[in-house]
């Protein structure tokens, strides 16, 4: 076929391909795009809401995979695509953005879930379509936000921001008590955030008050997250350090949620609609988990290394609570919420250890729980489209009727145990190994000698006694998962009433808390729609869980800076007035990075 290219269009394609043009600009095209197509879907005709939502995420998708090969990954530690749009400049507010490789893949973590979450709502939403929508776009350019900001003021924005679809998603489209739901999520995470800002403007007014000479950027209204994060560690006591870290952990443990803070969750999932939990779990939990990682520690670290026990064991509480709170559940929908208060758990465990192998694995649990998280509320959201029940009273035996869903729930499942070869047990074993070793005198602990040295400790404390505790959450995690298994694929074959032989779609609309009136005429077994959205999510977890040594290399950068940091932090501790000699990241990461082991290999890491 003739190609209809036009001057104009070959002209914006060949500034669109420059490799100048998209490290500018591509970091604000992942946000505006899926707001473009957001106004779209608002004011096509309906007809056509469902279609332009993909090709919008799928333009988003493709944007991100640009993304991730134009990044160099071999300085993954440094923000790239910098961009600058003064915003606000008399109060020092920019739309400053910039990622580095932990940013980048929860970016890309958003963007593969954007059309799966499309897609799995294809049949499931006939109400208010443009609506659903339009929301859905809005809430990941919302997200995207997040993790591209280098202002404060711009990730809180985005941050908070990401309240408003969610809350119309569950308030709309979720299930019976979903009003209720969507005002307990509303009400718990905004207050939190407005604690959060708090303390996040507290260090931009200590920034202001400094001597201009101090350091660039200091004496000046500035939300410039490196400057504040110089201002916070070098000029606060930790007193001060202390109620930054209070602020901050109000706002971002409630977004995980961290026990005891964590009651929202699991009426929040139980009635937001299949793609509102998919998101939920799959990168919304992710923002408090980023929020802790990126603001919390290195703002006020000398406060964090002390409250680090005190974190752990409210870590090691929210494991086996929701563990054995999920053995009493008979709703699939909530075990699988209740299960994720536990990942996250041992998620923000893995950070509070402040190591190598704790870090890393509590990045790679955001990616891999959102993963296999996202998959198991896709597979349990397929079975309701047909029941519409998520009791495991009614339904049973699902493997005789619908066994391509019975392979890929039982996958998933096994993914989320952490069985050996898939992306669940990487994670959490890092998770437990690193605050096993974080420990300075671990070997005493165990043996009751405090003399000879333990290879692989590290400086810490927490130790052996916590991941012990921790580990018992394995057993739960596998027993509840196994036992939700057994009940619902295997065994024999039970259905609601009127939902035998041949019946395979909604025939019940006044089931249907939104509304629905038709599904689709769905089959028994899933459709090649439903299979699209759960396979590129299975290849992810088998090849994550097989060779992880990717995601190992592109966060090695970001996380030896940061336990560099760390170990600087120690080695200079507060004056008793407040203050230190100039720490940075870059600083600490030349100065200590030579004494950080790589993991798995066992060798000195080279300089950067």
């Amino acid at each position: 076929m003739q190609s209809t290219a036009t001057p104009i269009s070959d002209a914006a394609l060949a500034i669109a391909t420059t490799p100048g043009f998209l490290s500018t600009w591509i970091l604000a095209l992942l946000v505006v795009v899926p707001l473009a197509f957001a106004f779209a879907v608002a004011f096509l005709p309906e007809k056509h809401a469902r279609a332009t939502a993909l090709i919008g995420t799928l333009v988003a998708l493709a944007l991100t995979v640009v993304s991730l090969f134009q990044f160099n990954w071999a300085n993954g530690a440094a923000f790239q695509f910098p961009n600058r749009i003064e915003w606000l400049p008399s109060l020092g507010i920019s739309a400053s953005m910039g990622v580095d490789s932990v940013s980048l893949l929860l970016i890309a973590l958003a963007g593969l879930l954007g059309p799966i979450c499309v897609l799995a709502s294809w049949t499931a939403i006939t109400n208010r379509v443009r609506t659903y929508f339009a929301w859905m776009l809005v809430l990941q350019a919302a997200m995207v936000g997040v993790f591209v900001a280098r202002d404060l003021i711009l990730f809180y924005v985005c941050f908070e921001f990401t309240l408003i679809p969610m809350y119309i998603l569950i308030s709309l489209y979720g299930s019976t008590n979903r009003k209720r739901a969507a005002t307990t999520f509303f009400l718990y995470t905004f207050t939190g955030s407005m604690i959060a800002l708090a303390g996040l403007v507290y260090v931009a007014w200590i920034n202001a008050g400094l001597p201009t000479d101090s350091f660039p950027g200091a004496g000046t209204w500035t939300f410039d997250i490196a400057t504040l994060q110089q201002a916070s560690i070098n000029h606060l006591t930790f007193s001060q350090q202390s109620m930054v870290l209070l602020a901050l952990m109000a706002g971002f443990a409630v977004k995980v949620p961290l026990f005891p803070v964590h009651t929202w969750l699991p009426l929040a999932h139980t009635e937001a609609p299949t793609a509102g939990s998919v998101i939920l779990a799959g990168v919304l939990l992710k923002l408090g988990t980023y929020g802790i990682f990126r603001f919390a520690l290195p703002f006020a670290t000398d406060a964090f290394i002390h409250y680090a026990p005190f974190m752990a064991v409210l870590c090691i509480i929210g494991i086996l609570y929701g563990g054995l709170i999920c053995w009493v559940q008979t709703d699939m929908k909530k075990l699988v919420a209740y299960s994720s208060v536990a990942h996250l758990g041992f998620c923000i465990l893995g950070l509070v250890a402040l190591n190598v192998a704790g870090i890393q694995g509590s990045i790679l649990y955001m990616i891999n729980h959102g993963l296999s998280t996202g998959a198991l509320f896709l597979c349990v959201g397929f079975v309701y489209e047909r029941y519409h029940t998520r009791s495991m009273k009614d339904v049973g035996g699902l493997a005789a009727k619908m066994p391509i869903w019975a392979t890929f729930m039982v996958f998933f499942v096994m993914a989320s145990v952490g069985l050996p070869g898939l992306n669940g047990f990487v994670s959490e074993f890092l998770c437990i190994f690193g605050t096993f070793q974080a420990s300075d005198s671990w070997g005493k602990q165990i043996w009751g000698s405090s003399n000879a040295p333990v290879p692989g400790a590290t400086p810490g404390n927490l130790g052996p006694w916590y991941a012990l505790i921790a580990g018992l959450g394995v057993i739960v995690a596998a027993m509840y998962l196994l036992i939700m298994t057994g009940k619902v694929v295997f065994g024999p074959l039970r259905e609601p009433a009127g939902h035998g032989a041949g019946h395979g779609h909604d025939a019940h609309a006044s089931h249907d808390s939104h509304g629905a009136d038709d599904h689709g005429h769905l089959p028994a077994d899933l459709t090649a729609r439903e299979i699209t959205c759960l396979v590129p999510l299975a290849i992810a977890c088998l090849v994550f869980g097989v060779y992880p040594m990717p995601l190992f290399d592109a966060l090695k950068g970001p996380v030896n800076e940061t336990v560099a940091y760390v170990q600087t932090v120690r080695d200079n501790p507060l004056q008793p007035g407040g203050g230190r000699p100039e720490v940075t990241a870059r600083a600490a990461a030349s100065a200590t990075e030579s004494r950080l082991p790589t993991l798995l290999t066992g060798s000195e890491e080279a300089p950067r």
